[in-house]
């Protein structure tokens, strides 16, 4: 059966961080995701964990001044050892929560950016990989890259599946695989079930969430049914993160998961 992850950045906001993870444990998930746990101590989030039966499956590097909108270092030339040592950090949480895979986001290139500049940005995010590769295979974890498409995050400097096999290709570690992401991937490209076929062997990770809007997977354009059918056709035996901004309460809309052990209903309150 496939294993669904909830995404604790976006799913049970309706709770303080902490407390969602008793709330996902409590929806049936059994494994948790979300970007960045860098504002809590790792013994916190081991804590959450452990009370809860949950495995951490997912994060990511630190992206640099999210704030800001920076949304990664991995290709921004002349932060290289900033990037060094976000995957120091990183690191240091993987092995507190023991986690296997860690997403390090490519970057934003500036709009005005000309070819020089864009080449520049290429090599950059090459070199990193393969530094970050080598580091996280010497802690037994695997690296992710994920395309995310440029309307949800403009000038994204990896956006389509093509792009990502080009740079797994250059890189040439065998740690280094895709995040697929099939909203982003719909949103970028669509033909999704000939995507995801063409990318299945350096598939790391799957996240889900509808289009438009990028809500419950049961409403929208994609009909995710099938798509978790040749997931498992295919011998998917990884996650699958539930990346989605529910439309209302978090539980109300988890109808779409009964059938992989997920349930409705009011949480009970700590």
């Amino acid at each position: 059966m496939l294993r669904f992850a909830a995404n604790l950045s976006m799913l049970f906001t309706e709770r303080d961080f902490l407390a969602r993870f008793a709330a996902a444990a409590e929806s049936g998930f059994r494994g948790v995701e979300y970007l960045f746990p860098y504002a809590f101590e790792p013994r916190e989030l081991r804590r959450a964990l452990d009370d809860h039966g949950l495995t951490q499956v997912l994060f990511n590097l630190p992206p640099g001044d999210w704030a800001a909108g920076e949304r990664g270092l991995a290709s921004l030339p002349g932060r290289e050892a900033e990037f060094r040592d976000s995957i120091d950090e990183a690191l240091r949480y993987a092995e507190a929560l023991d986690c296997p895979r860690l997403h390090a986001m490519a970057g934003v290139v500036p709009a005005e950016a000309d070819a020089a500049t864009r080449e520049a940005h290429r090599a950059t995010y090459i070199a990193n990989l393969r530094h970050a590769a080598a580091e996280l295979a010497k802690a037994g974890r695997t690296l992710l890259i994920e395309p995310i498409n440029e309307h949800d995050m403009p000038g994204y400097f990896l956006n389509r599946q093509a792009q990502a096999r080009e740079v797994l290709e250059q890189v040439g570690a065998a740690n280094l695989r895709v995040q697929f992401d099939l909203y982003h991937c719909q949103m970028s490209e669509g033909n999704l079930t000939a995507a995801l076929e063409a990318q299945f062997p350096r598939i790391g990770h799957v996240q889900i969430a509808g289009v438009p809007g990028r809500h419950e997977p049961d409403v929208g354009e994609i009909h995710y049914p099938a798509l978790f059918d040749r997931l498992e056709a295919l011998g998917y035996d990884g996650w699958i993160g539930c990346e989605y901004r529910p439309a209302g309460e978090t539980r109300a809309g988890l109808g779409w998961g009964a059938a992989y052990g997920l349930t409705t209903g009011a949480p009970n309150v700590d």
